[in-house]
């Protein structure tokens, strides 16, 4: 199969044989000097999933990017058809994006003890046709539509511009353009000394008012959700969903099976069944009053079980806390109303594929409603308190 430098995603990569029932093959992990082609094209995943997109990337010239946009910190690592945009500040902090999907596999933060730890939760599998398939980090996943019969999505991001620098913050900024040119999108991830964020703009160039439904997916790696717990969610009202299966989702074949847990669905079933076209706002709202399943009543959650659940009045910021690394991170939104938490649950190895939380700043129970002529930000934080 084709093999991939884990060195250019989490420093902490969890590797894995495919799920699939074809003959186990090992993953093959090469040196630096000797890194192999990711092809981005090839990508399926190695779970059965129901319409999760198959995307296709145009080449990046990565040669080009290092003489316009060197320097600030940033580095630029070609991996075949795609590129690694590796920020690293002074003080030991470390992000990793991946172009074109806009995908951040890393991110590194200094502790108060002088080391780093790993925060995100990456992994590297076969897939099916013996292509490497990247799961879990930081993504965004969107929809734009309206009614005149708009429907995009952004999904291969061009690099616009990169600010900063090593002493203090760098920021990489991203844009995708609708084909028709009457919306434009772009993705900013900073990198600050105890802070990474993925801010998202929506501009609507048209004529139409659009309904943005979408997130901003993590996946932050843990001992084990037995050990995880999410402190400052009570009084949230909560919904029960499906999991999101988005392009780069990580979610155990078994999710649901042995509990009442919501059942599966990709990203394009969830446009279908809690879609936007001809529902108002208010339509949205009454809607969501009845399917209000209740109140958060712990301020101190255990996420030991499986869990899948969109909270629609938590707070700006909440803490997640692993007691088995000792470690937290404070998670923060700007712009969305909705934070989506997903738990494995707690049946799989520590230390494994399936231990992390999977947090979501979200707009998925309600749209994001972008007049003509006028944009929409929305940001996620993820703060590290342990400096």
């Amino acid at each position: 199969m084709a093999a991939i430098n884990t060195c250019l995603l989490s420093p902490n990569i969890i590797s894995h044989s495919p799920i699939s029932r074809s003959p186990s093959k090992s993953l093959s992990i090469l040196p630096p000097n000797l890194c192999s082609p990711l092809h981005y094209s090839s990508l399926t995943r190695n779970i059965p999933l129901p319409e999760v997109a198959s995307i296709s990337y145009p080449l990046i010239d990565t040669k080009y990017l290092e003489s316009e946009f060197s320097g600030h910190g940033v580095t630029f690592t070609g991996v075949n058809d795609s590129c690694v945009v590796r920020m690293a500040l002074e003080n030991g902090s470390i992000a990793n994006l991946m172009l074109p999907s806009g995908l951040i596999t890393s991110y590194k933060a200094q502790m108060w003890h002088g080391g780093t730890i790993e925060l995100l939760h990456t992994t590297v599998s076969e897939g099916r046709n013996g292509s490497p398939v990247i799961e879990g980090g930081v993504s965004l996943t969107c929809n734009c539509e309206n009614d005149e019969g708009l429907s995009w999505t952004p999904s291969s991001w061009d690099l616009h511009e990169v600010t900063g620098g090593p002493q203090g913050s760098i920021q990489v900024e991203l844009i995708c353009t609708g084909s028709d040119g009457k919306i434009e999108a772009k993705y900013m991830v900073t990198l600050q000394q105890d802070l990474l964020t993925s801010e998202i703009k929506i501009s609507n160039l048209g004529m139409a008012s659009l309904r943005m439904v979408g997130s901003v997916l993590s996946h932050l790696t843990v001992s084990t959700p037995e050990a995880s717990y999410a402190v400052g969610l009570q009084g949230s009202d909560f919904f029960s969903k499906p999991p999101i299966l988005a392009n780069f989702s990580i979610l155990p074949p078994s999710f649901g099976k042995t509990k009442n847990q919501p059942s599966k669905k990709s990203f394009r079933e969830i446009f279908s069944s809690w879609g936007t076209k001809n529902r108002s706002p208010e339509k949205f709202a009454r809607e969501a009053e009845k399917e209000l399943e209740g109140e958060e009543t712990d301020n101190y959650k255990h996420l030991t079980d499986e869990m899948s659940k969109i909270y629609r009045s938590a707070p700006r910021n909440f803490t997640l806390i692993d007691r088995g690394r000792r470690n937290s991170v404070v998670v923060g939104r700007d712009g969305f109303k909705e934070v989506y938490l997903l738990s494995p649950g707690s049946r799989h190895e520590s230390y494994g594929r399936y231990s992390y939380i999977c947090v979501g700043q979200a707009a998925l129970l309600q749209p994001i409603i972008v007049e003509s002529q006028s944009e929409w930000k929305g940001k996620q934080s993820l703060h590290n308190p342990n400096m």
